[in-house]
């Protein structure tokens, strides 16, 4: 699908159960654009995702320019430069971190932990995208009971890109969602934002 073919079948949502049976179809299911007629490739990658965490591999989805082949919102088209974007969608994973983020934010309360003014605002961001259901690991504290948690996460992510993994010569970054209505509920919010741009562009003749 071209992003033309994207923005017109978009545009003929006429309500919010057409535009989560869009996000549903088009922006969360099916065979990613970068595993093509790799089936068998992409469920290898989820399940190497879904064995390091210790959850199943239906938890692991390939959303963004990497799913579709373009960014909508960004007008990029997907390329050696794009980033692999992954969601997992696991409770269990998600309160595994919530956990040490609690600890975190009782210490800091009391000032047990001190974070510079960079830092705070970060793991400020962190917590609203967090009461979205969203755990930003590049938004984690460095430090949390004395365990790198972010370097962790991401010495992880790093093993599976740049053609160490099926998914190719990219950079996999990925978050975790609480569960799966906070996926959709972020793809949706995603997809209004983006018809709003496209009926502005249509109005003033920007197409």
């Amino acid at each position: 699908m071209t992003k033309d073919e994207f923005d017109a079948l978009l545009m003929c949502c006429r309500n919010d159960e057409d535009i989560l049976d869009f996000a549903r179809k088009f922006i969360i299911h099916g065979i990613p654009y970068v595993f093509n007629g790799r089936e068998d490739e992409f469920f290898e990658f989820r399940n190497r995702i879904g064995k390091h965490f210790s959850i199943d591999y239906y938890q692991v989805y390939i959303v963004g320019s990497g799913k579709l082949g373009f960014s909508y919102l960004k007008g990029t088209e997907f390329n050696y430069d794009s980033d692999i974007d992954v969601a997992i969608v696991s409770e269990e994973l998600y309160d595994r971190y919530l956990k040490y983020i609690r600890k975190f934010q009782y210490d800091l309360e009391r000032s047990r932990e001190r974070l510079v003014e960079r830092e705070y605002k970060n793991y400020i961001k962190f917590l609203k995208y967090m009461a979205k259901g969203w755990m930003r690991p590049d938004l984690l504290p460095i430090k949390i009971e004395g365990i790198d948690l972010k370097t962790n996460w991401f010495d992880f992510f790093n093993t599976i890109s740049y053609d160490k993994s099926e998914v190719g010569n990219y950079k996999v970054s990925a978050g975790v969602y609480k569960s799966y209505n906070y996926l959709e509920y972020y793809a949706i919010n995603s997809l209004k934002e983006y018809i709003q741009i496209l009926k502005v562009e249509k109005e003033t003749g920007n197409e």
